[in-house]
């Protein structure tokens, strides 16, 4: 299986700093809100599950993801915020995917264009290239936390698809329904992990170098400071 580019360059990045923390915390907020929509309780509501993990990795206080939880039940007033993706090509005809949460398309979808045109991509419409990636599990450890026959054993033992050489990471895949029971396998082990997320892997990858893998990243990280995009996947690997 191709790795996730992506993942291998910037999603091992904790919160680097205090500016950006206040940003992921609003993200996550998001998450929880609409995740919240379809039940309060976290044992029985998996994709809120998900997002409480995802806040907590990101340090964000417990009353602010009640909070949250509360704004996505009813209890407390909120915006309306809906769920999309957006789809498109960069630079050497990378594939790229953006998951959305947004109170207003229309202005999410202009500025997602506006991204794409300035950094020489293109928005395409709706399944352009989501047919490219796969829903998975990704749990991101660092090479110092464990050797490779210590994550091969405990991760493949509880489920996981593979485990890749990133770097200085290794990258865990799981499917969608194992990503949990993995992670708490290595959890149980003692393995601090650096990252864990439900994602988009692709299906092949694009080589980009030189200026155009420049070009390829200054999109990828425009596109990742909109407020209103949550993630971003992209099928290049950098030469």
């Amino acid at each position: 299986m191709a790795g996730h580019s992506h993942a291998k360059n910037v999603k091992h990045r904790k919160a680097a700093d205090d500016a950006k923390r206040g940003k992921m915390w609003s993200r996550c907020a998001r998450v929880i809100i609409v995740a919240a929509k379809s039940g309060g309780d976290p044992a029985s509501n998996l994709a809120l599950r998900y997002a409480i993990d995802d806040a907590r990795f990101y340090n964000m206080p417990k009353d602010t993801i009640d909070k949250a939880i509360k704004k996505g039940t009813g209890e407390l007033e909120s915006e309306n915020i809906e769920a999309a993706m957006y789809e498109g090509y960069g630079p050497g005809g990378v594939a790229v995917l953006c998951e959305i949460l947004t109170d207003n398309r229309n202005r999410t979808a202009g500025e997602v264009r506006r991204i794409f045109d300035k950094h020489g991509g293109q928005m395409g419409v709706s399944g352009c290239v989501a047919y490219m990636f796969t829903p998975k599990g990704q749990i991101l450890v660092t090479k110092e936390a464990a050797d490779e026959d210590t994550m091969m054993n405990i991760a493949l033992e509880a489920g996981a698809e593979d485990v890749i050489d990133a770097g200085d990471l290794w990258q865990v895949l799981t499917a969608v329904g194992d990503f949990i029971p993995v992670r708490q396998a290595l959890e149980k082990a003692n393995i601090t992990i650096e990252q864990a997320e439900l994602t988009q892997v692709p299906s092949n990858t694009v080589t980009v170098e030189g200026e155009k893998a420049e070009l390829v990243q200054k999109l990828i990280d425009a596109l990742d400071d909109n407020d209103d995009i949550q993630k971003v996947h992209a099928n290049f690997e950098v030469e």
